[in-house]
């Protein structure tokens, strides 16, 4: 019985040692086959560090305003009997907005025109007994008294009819009417705010280090939100002669052409104002850069020899490089990297030190300054 636990036993051993022997000699195998094993090819898109001159200019924030602008008020007080316009159109100089009651006016005109053509007769009569020396100075001067008087009374009915009848003081787009037809206003209350929007005024503010780089007629380059990918170009026209002694900061004034109207006032624009100056640069595409709090880099592309086949091939370097202005699709290198060298120009973020690479440009995309992407 004791044998047979025995070779029981023994045998356990001998399979548990050949199977180990087996699971070792594949290890080895997975081991050795590893070592030997070379990761394919990575497929990139390149771009070739290209040596560029653009143009300088100074960046700052601008706010848009109306080249005229005024909230058009009352200037008598009376009651509102006709709203002559509709919100958010546009109107010419001279256009009726508010009619307000000059029913009394109307009833008092017709008699003091009757009364000055009296008194303008009179005034003939007396000229004529006058020459004739039947009347008096006295007599002469009191004619031309009651004639001006009359005329006088007339201008007053009238220039109270041109006050309670408002008119647009210039051309331009009403806003949102603050009266009602029937309303009392008083003297001074809001009836619509009027806007000029072609031409518009561009207001922003540069260090007054950089005055002397400003010129009036410098064109001005103006970029947002609101104008997507599109770019809107105007000119100086005005510098201000004061320095904000708070913060040390010059005032700009650019007047930019309007048609569509797609710029109002109050709007936040980026402002560049174009220099004579030209700067020479490096410039990559912006998706070459991999971005990364420590330090930016990019992926420069160089031939390599492989050590066991001898083969020639393409192999990547991270390169840390400072970067400079962006534009457009391209951003600047201001240091790291040398003219005509190659640099992948997409899925940096995937890429590693030292890996192989295939070049495939087939679907590089075209990379601009002034890129105008498609609506589709």
């Amino acid at each position: 019985m004791k044998k047979r636990i025995l070779f029981a036993v023994l045998g356990v051993i001998v399979i548990i040692a050949i199977l180990a022997g087996i699971k070792t000699l594949q290890i080895r195998a997975m081991i050795d086959n590893g070592k030997k094993f070379v990761p394919p090819a990575e497929t990139i898109t390149t771009a070739v560090v290209k040596s560029d001159t653009w143009d300088t200019s100074l960046g700052s924030f601008g706010t848009l305003t109306a080249v005229q602008g005024v909230s058009v008020s009352a200037e008598a007080a009376g009651k509102v009997m006709k709203i002559a316009f509709e919100p958010g159109t546009a109107v010419r100089k001279g256009d009726l907005l508010i009619q307000q009651d000059i029913s009394t006016e109307e009833a008092q005109l017709p008699g003091a025109l009757s009364q000055v053509a009296l008194s303008r007769a009179n005034q003939k009569r007396a000229d004529q007994l006058y020459t004739e020396g039947i009347i008096s100075q006295a007599d002469h001067d009191q004619a031309i008294s009651n004639s001006a008087q009359s005329q006088s009374q007339v201008d007053t009915i009238r220039s109270s009819i041109a006050r309670k009848t408002i008119r647009a003081p210039f051309s331009g787009r009403v806003g949102l009417r603050q009266v009602n037809l029937g309303q009392m206003l008083r003297e001074g209350d809001l009836i619509v705010t009027l806007q000029a929007l072609d031409p518009i005024f561009v207001d922003f503010s540069i260090p007054q280090q950089q005055l002397s780089q400003v010129r009036v007629g410098q064109p001005v380059r103006l970029t947002g939100d609101v104008l997507g990918s599109e770019a809107m170009t105007g000119k100086i026209t005005a510098i201000t002669p004061l320095v904000d002694a708070d913060t040390r900061n010059v005032r700009i004034q650019a007047t930019v052409a309007n048609k569509g109207e797609r710029l109002r006032p109050g709007m936040f624009v980026n402002a560049s104002v174009g220099l004579p100056q030209k700067q020479n640069v490096l410039a990559i595409p912006a998706t070459a850069v991999l971005y990364a709090p420590y330090s930016d880099s990019v992926f420069v592309v160089e031939k390599k020899k492989d050590d066991k086949s001898g083969k020639e091939g393409l192999a990547l370097r991270q390169q840390f490089v400072r970067l400079g202005e962006k534009r457009g699709d391209f951003v600047a290198v201001t240091s790291g990297l040398k003219d005509n060298e190659t640099v992948v120009s997409t899925g940096a973020f995937k890429l590693r030190n030292g890996q192989s690479v295939v070049v495939d440009n087939k679907l590089s995309p075209q990379f601009q300054q002034n890129p105008k992407p498609e609506n589709n």
